[in-house]
């Protein structure tokens, strides 16, 4: 039974003709579309009038309904895990194995992906998310932080809003990395019934204390930054340093060491960290570059919105192992060895959880320089796997 039944949901808008693999040059061509829920309930019981969320499809919904899979995303991510959103655009992040032919088989899945709110890429044309930076219907003016407080259980109803509307009975597999794992976790917890498949990528079974923190590091430049006056700083200039500052952090705490050292402990071109302590290394320069770029897209308060969301993962259960022992799904847990957020050994202690309920488990563990980003640039290697669960 649905937790809430004031998600009635209806499609908004759509913006584009329905997502179809395109013919040009084989390629899989999708399109985004807009969907409002016009009156939602969080978790915590505040009221967010019409809030809208994009969302992309692949393939065709089967008579019984009951092949779809769903692709939840990670913290700085979107809806495009697939396809093109234009011919020779750029693939979705998980394009090496979503669409024709690959292990997750848009000739034979019914494949969505949605935005969540609070998106951090407000900034993307793209992106379609109603979060503190849109207009409150009621005011006209930005949200700020009167905006409610979402849950990453918040994020799995609103996709469970959209699923409903699209006629969806059944998931074959709900899979996502990283704060897509722990909304697959979520969604298999919450829709026991409903979830046949759950695939978290480089996640883990709790938010502990130490994520907890790391949530706290991660945002504490935004607030620290002036120009963030306490939320309230559309209409101006925003906290742009702080939320560059926040970005840098989380794109150095993304990957491990054996990247870095591919960039090596030299100065930046032009520069000498021996003559000055306003020198740069060639690290920071790279990372200052990389942090600005992704800033120029993003919306500081969002970013917020979602570390919040992420600590207050399975919040509402007893405990992780409560909230497992609720699944009757098969498990693919696949995990990153070199991961920093989420360590390696948080990945083996959810796939030894599940084991020892009784679930059907594999685990994978992806080796590479990328730590945590291997979920993403190296998913790939986790095919044959997929393909195993997906024919079970």
């Amino acid at each position: 039974m649905p937790r809430r039944r004031t998600l009635i949901a209806s499609l908004a808008a759509v913006l584009v003709a329905a997502a179809l693999p395109a013919l040009a040059q084989g390629e899989l061509v999708v399109e985004k579309r807009a969907f409002e829920i016009p009156r939602f309930t969080t978790e915590a019981g505040q009221t967010i009038p019409r809030l809208r969320i994009g969302y992309q499809t692949a393939g065709q919904l089967n008579e019984a309904r009951d092949n779809a899979v769903l692709i939840a995303h990670f913290f700085s991510g979107t809806s495009h895990a697939f396809g093109r959103l234009s011919p020779g655009g750029p693939p979705g992040y998980w394009d090496a194995i979503i669409g024709p032919g690959k292990p997750i088989d848009t000739n034979r899945f019914f494949v969505v992906s949605a935005d969540t709110p609070v998106n951090l890429n407000t900034g993307d044309p793209s992106v379609i998310t109603t979060g503190p930076a849109t207009p409150n219907p009621e005011t006209g003016r930005p949200w700020g932080l009167a905006f409610p407080v979402l849950s990453i259980r918040d994020f799995v109803e609103t996709q469970k809003a959209l699923l409903d509307h699209l006629g969806v009975r059944r998931l074959a597999l709900v899979a996502g990395a990283s704060m897509g794992a722990f909304q697959t976790i979520e969604w298999a917890a919450a829709y026991p019934d409903m979830v046949v498949r759950a695939m978290p990528v480089v996640g883990s079974d709790r938010a502990d204390a130490w994520l907890l923190g790391w949530m706290d590091i991660w945002t504490a430049p935004i607030r620290l930054d002036p120009e963030w006056k306490g939320g309230a700083y559309y209409g101006g200039p925003g906290p742009v340093r702080g939320l560059a500052e926040a970005l840098k952090i989380v794109t150095h705490h993304a990957r491990d060491w054996p990247w870095a050292d591919t960039i090596g402990v030299k100065a930046a071109e032009g520069q000498d960290p021996r003559a000055s302590v306003t020198q740069r290394f060639a690290i920071e320069k790279w990372l200052d570059d990389a942090a600005a770029a992704r800033a120029r897209v993003a919306d500081a308060n969002h970013f917020l919105y979602l570390a919040r969301a992420n600590q207050l993962f399975l919040k509402q259960y007893e405990s992780p192992e409560a909230a497992l022992a609720r699944s009757r799904a098969r498990w693919l847990v696949v995990a990153a060895t070199g991961d920093r957020i989420f360590p390696i050994e948080a990945n083996r202690r959810l796939a030894a959880t599940l084991r020892a309920q009784g679930r059907a488990v594999e685990l994978v563990e992806l080796d590479g320089a990328l730590g945590h980003l291997e979920g993403i640039v190296s998913i790939a290697k986790a095919g044959d796997a997929i393909r195993r669960l997906l024919a079970e």
